[in-house]
Order: structure tokens, then C-alpha cells, then sequence
């Protein structure tokens, strides 16, 4: 079967191994053959090779990095599922670029077979968001900005409008990544390298100050001190974006605000992902706009190349694996 990798820095390799086979003696799992996967801003640290706190060694472990899949189970000796079911599947630790790999029953959900698989996909990342938002207090007719306007920044949009907030402020150094976020609920947007994002929120919200910011970029970069700066008095900051181990902020503004900080990370399979489905399934939301890219398994350095430097306002990239033809007919 086949594998990848990281060969170096910014190179992916596709390779072979044995086939993957459940574990004897084991109970509970399913060998899960991915046909439909999406590339994630965690995947790039990994990627890039810069992710501060962490020792990136090349080549990577095997099946680094991808972790947004649908696809079948092809066996299990579990109760859960049965072979030929169609899943959505998140592999541990990123662990998921093999053309088949065992995991445990619990990291799967079913797919619902009234939408499209490249929607369902997006109940993954949606399903993050979904865990985060059920932090924040009643959002109708409140203020919510959102620094970060990549896949995830778009969902929170998407998602603060299916709750009810009457303004949702995008905020995004690129331009272009700001065109799409109307569409997907943002009420106004301010593009933070063309402008004073401070001023330009006066400008838009008046004397309204926001009920939460959330920071949606980690990674690469982080922006705590800009939402700091956004929140008014006793506002709430959702921390969603992972940051290296140790950033430098300025907690002295956040303490002279009052304001609440959040985090979150780690969703359920029992209620969050099934939650985020069911919404996408209903047409709470739609997340079709952010699906800008796709790419067959032999040109997935491309797709990684194209997710990294946002080629053409790329948003949620996706690549298809061989097994994925097989299925459709």
C-alpha cells in the first residue's frame, strides 16, 4: 500500500509499505481506507518545518501530516461499524496520509448519505469550531470579530450567524481572503495590513463594543495582542488558533480590559462531530464557498504547495486518493 511523508522541508514523498491489517487479539477498531482528504493549517508546521516548541526532524514519521478524511471501513473487529460503511475518520496525531490505516472505532462517525462527501469532510474542522462556539454565552444580536479570515475564521463566521449575532467583523491581513467572508456571514470586514484595525472597528461598530473576539490564526502566526486591542471591556477572547509553546503577549492590556480568555481544542466523536454533520446535513450552514481547491493523490505536493502560499485565495484544499474512483462507481 502506500504511504507518506515528509522528505525535507516543504517536499512530500509518496512511498510503499506492507498493507496495514487490524491488530491481533485487538477489539474495537476498523481498518479505514481514506478516499477524500482535506489539508489543515496543523499540517503546515509540519510541513514548513517551523513550528516553535517542537522538534521537526525530516524525513517525518510515516503518515505525517493529514487528519480530515472521509472514506470506508474496509474491516473492524469492533461493534460500531461494518465493513463497506462509509466514516468520517480522524487518525491520531495527524497520522492519516496511508492509503489504509487502523484506528479506534471512537474516532469515527458515520457520514450522512443526503450531502455531498466534500461537505461531510468539512464536519471535521466545522466540528472544532462547533466545540468552540458552545463556549461562548447567547450570541443573539451581539457583536463577534474574527481575526483570521482562513477555512476556520470563515466557519466561526458561518457558524456566529446560525446563532444569531448581528455583527460579525472579519479581520484578515490578505485582501483576497476577505472577498469570501460575506458570503459566508461576516457583516463587514477590515483588512488589518491596509489599515489601523482598532480604528477601522471604531468606524464600523460606533460606541458597540464586541461581546468576543477570536483569534483564528495560530500556527504560524498569532494575534493575541490584535484581539486584545479589538475587545472592549469585559469582552471575551476565544483563543482558538494553536500557538507555538511559548508566545509573548501583552497580558497587562488584557488585564486592564477584564476581559475573559478561552481556549479550546480536542472535540468529542460522541456529540461534536455528529453535531457539525447533522448542522452541515440541515443546511445550517453552508461551506461550499470555502472548497476552492482539488488535487489527485499524484499531485498532492502541488495541493500542499497551493494550501501553504493561499494560491489563488485557497482556502480549503482537497485531494483526492485512488480509492475514491473505486467508490464512485
Amino acid at each position: 500500500m502506500f504511504a507518506g511523508r515528509f522528505s525535507a522541508r516543504r517536499q512530500v514523498e509518496v512511498f510503499e509499505l506492507p498493507d496495514a491489517t487490524l491488530t491481533a487479539g485487538a477489539t474495537g477498531e476498523i481498518l479505514f481506507q481514506p478516499e477524500l482528504v482535506c489539508l489543515c493549517g496543523s499540517d503546515l508546521p509540519f510541513f514548513d518545518g517551523d513550528f516553535e516548541g517542537h522538534d521537526i526532524a525530516y524525513p517525518s514519521e510515516n503518515g505525517k501530516s493529514l487528519h480530515e478524511m472521509v472514506g470506508t471501513v474496509v474491516c473492524t473487529n469492533g461493534t460500531r461499524f461494518s465493513a463497506g460503511d462509509r466514516v468520517l475518520a480522524v487518525p491520531e496525531e495527524q497520522l492519516g496520509f496511508f492509503e489504509r490505516f487502523t484506528l479506534s472505532e471512537q474516532r469515527a462517525i458515520p457520514l450522512d448519505s443526503t450531502i455531498p462527501e466534500d461537505e461531510a469532510l468539512l464536519a471535521q474542522p466545522f466540528g472544532t469550531v462547533l466545540f468552540a462556539l458552545q463556549k461562548l454565552p447567547d450570541m443573539t444580536d451581539k457583536t463577534a470579530v474574527v481575526v483570521g479570515q482562513g477555512p476556520i475564521g470563515q466557519m466561526f463566521n458561518a457558524g456566529l450567524k446560525s446563532l444569531g449575532a448581528k455583527n460579525i467583523v472579519g479581520v484578515d491581513l490578505l485582501a483576497e481572503r476577505l472577498a469570501v467572508s460575506q458570503s459566508m456571514g461576516a457583516t463587514a470586514t477590515i483588512c488589518n495590513s491596509q489599515c489601523d484595525a482598532s480604528e477601522a472597528l471604531r468606524d464600523i461598530l460606533g460606541d458597540v463594543q464586541p461581546t468576543v473576539v477570536i483569534e483564528a490564526v495560530g500556527h504560524r502566526a498569532q494575534a493575541f495582542d490584535l484581539c486584545v486591542q479589538l475587545c472592549g471591556y469585559e469582552s471575551k477572547l476565544l483563543y482558538f488558533g494553536v500557538p507555538a509553546e511559548t508566545i509573548r503577549i501583552n497580558m497587562k492590556a488584557a488585564m486592564d480590559k477584564n476581559l475573559t480568555i478561552l481556549t479550546s481544542l480536542h472535540p468529542d466523536f460522541e456529540h461534536t462531530f455528529p453535531l457539525a454533520m447533522q448542522w452541515i446535513g440541515e443546511r445550517r450552514v453552508d461551506l461550499t464557498p470555502l472548497i476552492t481547491h482539488r488535487f489527485d493523490l499524484d499531485n498532492i505536493q502541488a495541493a500542499f504547495d497551493t494550501f501553504r502560499d493561499r494560491t489563488g485565495g485557497a482556502q480549503k484544499v482537497l485531494v483526492e486518493f485512488p480509492a475514491l474512483k473505486k467508490a464512485e462507481k
